[in-house]
C-alpha cells in the first residue's frame, strides 16, 4: 500500500517532534525557556527564509497578517509551556500527557472543519486518555493525589491545550495561505519578542555563550522542530485535522526512548503501562482512518 504524500509528512512530523522535544529537555535546562525559543525562532526563520521569500505576496492581505500575528503568539504561549514542562518533568512523562492535546484538536476539527469521529475512535480516546492518567501518576495510592502527580504534569496538561489551539490554528492557516507561511512568520513574530525581552533583561552576549557551549543541542532542536511544524503543516493542509494529529501524537514513543535510554530517566512499571496504553490506543486510531 503505497502512503499519501499528506500521511508521510505527518509521520514525518512524529519523527521529528520525538527528536526535537529531547533536544528541547537538555537546552531548557541549559539555556532556560525563552533563550531557547528563540534559538528554534532565529534557526527556523533562517531555515525557511529562502522558500517564504518567494510566498511573500501572500503577506499583502490584512486577514492573512492577522490569522498569521494570532498564530504567531498562540505559539509563543504553546511553546512556553511546552519549554518549562520538558524542563521540570522527565521527558517520557511529560510527553504522553501532552496526548491530551489529541482529543481536544478532535472536538475542534469536529466542530469547525466537519470533521467525524466514529464510536471506535471515541473509544479508542477514550483509552488513550486513560493511559495519560497512569502514565501522569508517580504513585498509585488512595492518598494525596495531588501530591503525587509527576513534576511538569500540570503545565503539561495546560500545554496540551494550547497545542491543541495550535493545532487548529495552524491548519487554518496552512488551508488558507500556506504551510510555510504558517510556520515562518509565527516564528519571525515570536522570535522578536524573545529578543526583546532577552535585551532587556539578560542580554545578547549570555545568549551568544550559550550557543557556543551548546551549539549542537541547540542546533538539534531548532532544526527538527523546524521540520516537524513544516511537515505538519503541509499534512493538515492535505487531510483531516484530527487523523493529522492522531498519526503524529505517536512521537512520544520516540522522545520516551530517547528519554530512558539516553536520558537515562526511571519510569514505574504502572507508567510503562499507561503509557503502552496511550501509544498502541493512538496507533489504532491512525489506523481508523
Amino acid at each position: 500500500m503505497i502512503l499519501e504524500f499528506g500521511v508521510l509528512a505527518a509521520l514525518g512530523a512524529m519523527l521529528c517532534w520525538g527528536i526535537g522535544d529531547f533536544f528541547i529537555q537538555k537546552s531548557t535546562r541549559e539555556s532556560g525557556d525563552i533563550e531557547s525559543l528563540a534559538f528554534v525562532g532565529i534557526i527556523g526563520t533562517a531555515m525557511l527564509l529562502p522558500f517564504a521569500l518567494q510566498e511573500l505576496p501572500l503577506l499583502f492581505s490584512i486577514e492573512n497578517l492577522q490569522l498569521l500575528f494570532a498564530i504567531g503568539i498562540v505559539t509563543l504561549v504553546a511553546a512556553l509551556l511546552d519549554f518549562e514542562a520538558l524542563k521540570q518533568g522527565k521527558l517520557s512523562v511529560v510527553e504522553v500527557v501532552l496526548e491530551i492535546e489529541l482529543p481536544i484538536t478532535a472536538v475542534l476539527g469536529l466542530v469547525f472543519f466537519a470533521e467525524t469521529i466514529s464510536t471506535k475512535q471515541a473509544v479508542l480516546i477514550l483509552l488513550i486518555l486513560a493511559g495519560i492518567g497512569m502514565i501522569s501518576l508517580n504513585v498509585i495510592s488512595r492518598k494525596h493525589y495531588l501530591k503525587k502527580f509527576e513534576k511538569g504534569v500540570f503545565l503539561a496538561v495546560v500545554c496540551a491545550a494550547a497545542m491543541a489551539f495550535l493545532n487548529f490554528f495552524t491548519a487554518a492557516g496552512a488551508r488558507k495561505i500556506s504551510p510555510i507561511m504558517v510556520v515562518w512568520v509565527p516564528a519571525v513574530i515570536f522570535t522578536i519578542i524573545c529578543l526583546f525581552f532577552i535585551c532587556r533583561h539578560e542580554g545578547l552576549k549570555k545568549m551568544a555563550k550559550n550557543f557556543k557551549r551548546y551549539k549542537g543541542t541547540i542546533l538539534g532542536m531548532g532544526v527538527f522542530d523546524t521540520l516537524a511544524w513544516v511537515f505538519f503543516a503541509t499534512a493538515v493542509a492535505q487531510e483531516e485535522l484530527a487523523i493529522t494529529t492522531a498519526i503524529t501524537e505517536a512521537y512520544p514513543a520516540i522522545a520516551m526512548f530517547l528519554g530512558v535510554t539516553l536520558g537515562r530517566e526511571k519510569i514505574k512499571s504502572h507508567q510503562y503501562a499507561g503509557a503502552a496504553l496511550a501509544l498502541i490506543a493512538c496507533l489504532m486510531l491512525a489506523m481508523t482512518i
